[in-house]
């Protein structure tokens, strides 16, 4: 059979029931596993065997769900996370240590740039922000002999920035280190960053794969394509013996296709215990069942309301990548041709208090720290998400005090105009 279309991947995924088996995948809601001897156990925890001892590491149910994940990007194995900061964390941890080095671009997450300039900083890992469009000279000049990987979001929350993956894979790969992508905003449906020279994808499933607000989540997929052995001191924690696990070395045993998810999961999660719960993966799992239809509806209805934004006189600027004359409309016609997201970013006129006054006034769209949910949110991310951040920061990051960051529901779009609409009046 040829390659299944994403679509039905988003349906049949990671699970196929055999004969008599349930026709969902089931919620294995159980910390620990039976085994008849010590031995059957004891070559679990030699990585011997396949199999569960304790969900702290993995468990069947987060483990199907990983699978239609890793399917949907079109990778080699895949984990889930307890969070999408969790997937941040693991992603990087997994091949960085004190003394090491991180080129990331400037225009991530709030709660990524904090994780990576603060709290990594202390664990002694050091990064370099660079901006999303920086020149090549640029960015090449960003990289010390230290460092270990290169960090990106397809679609940067909330600048909305469009990372230009094959760019920034050419330079990882040129200077001996995989490039890491965030593809929440964009998700496999619309872009699939292995596909353009990505090593890894990271996913807050939170978003919108869950997409109702159900379950707080994270997954890591890796595409198997990153050649660890060509760079074994670079990578020592893949490539050489971890007597942690009785001298396996990862890539050995599990080679490029499994060595980076095997040794996140054998490490990190036994060590920082970073699991998803069952329950929330099979949350998840039924959001995942309906994305590929969701996401259009998100994307239909950003593009409205950007179109609606770009021309009212209380609206000073929009950013929405799949609107025409946006700054990142070529990239987003190269990377997200069927469209890119549902979160607009734009600035009311006034700056922060006709930013704030205008969310007061909205009677549908919610504000919350949330967002890329089926019900329209909004923030303002100078006070919530980016607070942490100088003003030095917040510009690096693409965030002004004035911007408002829209997510769009899958509600009508004509309700949503209309909101913003009479928001709008009382600024």
């Amino acid at each position: 059979m040829s390659e299944r279309k994403i679509d039905t991947k988003c349906v049949q995924g990671g699970y196929t029931p055999k004969n008599g088996e349930p026709r969902q995948i089931p919620i294995i809601q159980s910390t620990t596993f039976k085994y008849d001897t010590s031995e059957d156990m004891g070559k679990l925890f030699d990585l011997e065997a396949s199999g569960y001892f304790y969900t702290r590491l993995q468990n069947p149910t987060n483990d199907y769900v990983a699978a239609k994940i890793c399917e949907l990007e079109g990778g080699t194995a895949a984990m889930l996370t307890s969070s999408g900061q969790a997937a941040s964390f693991f992603s990087v941890f997994n091949i960085a240590s004190a003394g090491d080095h991180i080129v990331s671009s400037s225009t991530i997450y709030g709660g990524t740039y904090n994780l990576f300039a603060v709290t990594m900083k202390r664990m002694g890992i050091e990064f370099t922000f660079v901006k999303p469009d920086c020149s090549d000279e640029e960015l090449n000049a960003a990289f010390r002999s230290n460092t270990k990987a290169v960090f990106g979001e397809t679609i940067a929350n909330p600048a909305l920035a469009v990372l230009d993956i094959e760019r920034f894979a050419n330079a990882a790969h040129s200077h001996g280190v995989p490039l890491i992508i965030d593809n929440t905003f964009a998700t496999p449906v619309n872009c699939r960053p292995i596909e353009w020279g990505a090593d890894i994808v990271i996913h807050s499933t939170t978003k919108y794969m869950d997409g109702h607000g159900a379950g707080v989540g994270g997954c890591i997929v890796d595409s198997g394509k990153f050649d660890w052995t060509k760079y074994p001191d670079k990578f020592p924690g893949l490539c050489t013996p971890d007597e942690s696990y009785h001298g396996i070395t990862y890539t050995e045993k599990f080679g490029l296709a499994g060595a980076f998810i095997t040794k996140a999961t054998a490490q990190l999660m036994r060590d920082f215990g970073s699991i998803q719960s069952p329950q929330n993966a099979f949350l998840l799992n039924l959001g995942l069942e309906s994305l590929h239809l969701r996401v259009k509806k998100h994307c239909e209805n950003g593009l409205a309301v950007a179109k609606f934004l770009k021309n009212h006189p209380k609206v000073s600027w929009v950013t929405f990548p799949s609107l025409e004359g946006d700054k990142y409309y070529s990239l987003a016609q190269k990377y997200l041709p069927n469209g890119s997201c549902g979160v607009v970013s734009f600035g009311v006129s006034g700056g922060r208090a006709a930013a704030e006054k205008f969310m007061k006034s909205l009677r549908l769209a919610a504000i919350e720290t949330h967002v890329a949910d089926a019900r329209t949110c909004c923030l303002h991310p100078a006070s919530a998400t980016h607070r942490q951040m100088n003003d030095r920061e917040l510009a690096a990051a693409g965030i002004s005090p004035d911007l408002v960051r829209f997510s769009c529901g899958i509600e009508s779009s004509d309700d949503l105009i209309a909101d913003i609409a009479q928001a709008l009046e009382k600024v």
